[in-house]
């Protein structure tokens, strides 16, 4: 099974995600790590994952700290396993899942509520 690796990722300390998340002791949202393994899908030629059915945060990001994204070959059901790996010599895993492709559900705004 071939595995592709995006290039270095780094999300920079004044990210507008990061203040209140969490004061004295920043930390990367997941969703902002999210969007990077989205952005390294497209950039490696892939389709833009239009979901992650499962994810699983194993390790704090700080900001400032480079990562890189490994995308496996597609598996039977066409989703791709992916990891998130600290780029520092440490290899320390972040976080893990499945993307898959397909059309990004985005509610509308405009209708009704419940």
């Amino acid at each position: 099974m071939a595995t592709l690796t995006s290039r270095t990722h780094r999300i920079p300390a004044d990210h507008p995600a990061l203040p209140g998340h969490f004061p004295g002791h920043p930390v990367v949202p997941g969703v902002v790590i999210l969007e990077q393994v989205a952005q390294a899908a497209t950039e490696l030629g892939l389709e833009a994952p239009g979901r992650f059915p499962q994810v699983k945060f194993i390790a704090p990001l700080p900001p400032e700290v480079p990562f890189r994204i490994e995308i496996d070959d597609p598996g039977r059901r066409g989703g791709h396993a992916f990891r998130c790996l600290r780029d520092d010599g440490s290899d320390t895993l972040l976080c893990a899942g499945q993307l898959a492709p397909g059309p990004v559900h985005r509610p509308d705004p405009t209708a009704p509520g419940p």
